[in-house]
Formats: C-alpha cells, sequence, structure tokens
C-alpha cells in the first residue's frame, strides 16, 4: 500500500500536487469571498437589516393604531351607552309629562262633565218645581171638579 502512496506523490500531475497552485488558489478564494462580502453580501444584509427594521415599524405602529382603536371604540361605546340612557331618560320625562298633561285634561274634562251635571239636574229640579207649580192649580181645579160630581 505504501508503494502505491509513493507513486501517486510522486507523479507529476497527479491527484494531489502539492505545488504553488493550492496557496495561489486559497488566496484566490479568499479575494473572491471578500469581494463577494463587499459587493453582494454586504448590500443585501443591509437592505434585508433595512425591510427588517421596516416590518418592525410597522408591526409597532399597527400595535399603536389596533391599541388606538380599541381605546375610540370602548370610548364611542361608553358615549352610545351614555346617549341611550339620556334619550330613555328624556323619553320617560316626556312620558310621565303627558300622562299628568292627560290627567289634568281628564281632571279638568270631569270638573266640567260634573259642572254640566250639576247645572243640568240644577235645571231638571227648577223645571220640577215650574211643572208642579203649574200644575198646582190645574190638580186643585180637577180634584174640585171630581169632588163636584161625586156629591152631585
Amino acid at each position: 500500500m505504501m508503494v502505491w502512496t509513493g507513486m501517486l506523490l510522486a507523479e507529476a500531475g497527479g491527484l494531489f500536487d502539492l505545488d504553488a497552485t493550492l496557496p495561489l488558489m486559497a488566496i484566490q478564494f479568499l479575494v473572491f469571498v471578500a469581494i463577494l462580502n463587499a459587493v453582494f453580501y454586504k448590500p443585501l444584509l443591509r437592505v434585508v437589516d433595512e425591510r427588517e427594521e421596516y416590518v418592525r415599524s410597522n408591526q409597532a405602529q399597527a400595535k399603536e393604531l389596533q391599541t388606538k382603536a380599541g381605546e375610540l371604540t370602548r370610548q364611542y361605546d361608553q358615549e352610545l351607552a351614555l346617549a341611550r340612557r339620556e334619550a330613555q331618560k328624556t323619553l320617560n320625562t316626556a312620558q310621565e309629562q303627558a300622562k299628568q298633561s292627560a290627567q289634568a285634561q281628564i281632571r279638568v274634562a270631569q270638573q266640567a262633565a260634573q259642572t254640566q251635571l250639576s247645572q243640568a239636574q240644577t235645571d231638571l229640579l227648577a223645571q220640577q218645581a215650574q211643572a208642579l207649580a203649574q200644575l198646582e192649580p190645574q190638580v186643585q181645579s180637577l180634584g174640585e171638579a171630581i169632588l163636584a160630581k161625586l156629591l152631585v
């Protein structure tokens, strides 16, 4: 086996030639990596970092806007509830006032009806007294006529 390895190293143009090309290739590789790093990777990483920062700032703004929207929603809900309570209060007040007004009108109408009823009773009593006063002489004369016929 050793003979075989020795033959590979001894022959020129073999698989592993250890001459000046290996360090030269390594230097070329490192120069190529440095050029790629300076020309391609750094700008690309800068763009990626800027994009990442842009996404972070947009996320922060979105969270802030979402928080503000939640606060505004809560505030509007409170204002809406307050407005509904005020509207209900106004409605209840208006209903109460309408009820009181209706009761007052009913009382006035009842008093007017009572006054008219009293007036009608007074008029009826006056008419009854007048009718009795008119009928009394007739009743007297009829009574006398009946009495005279019975006595005859």
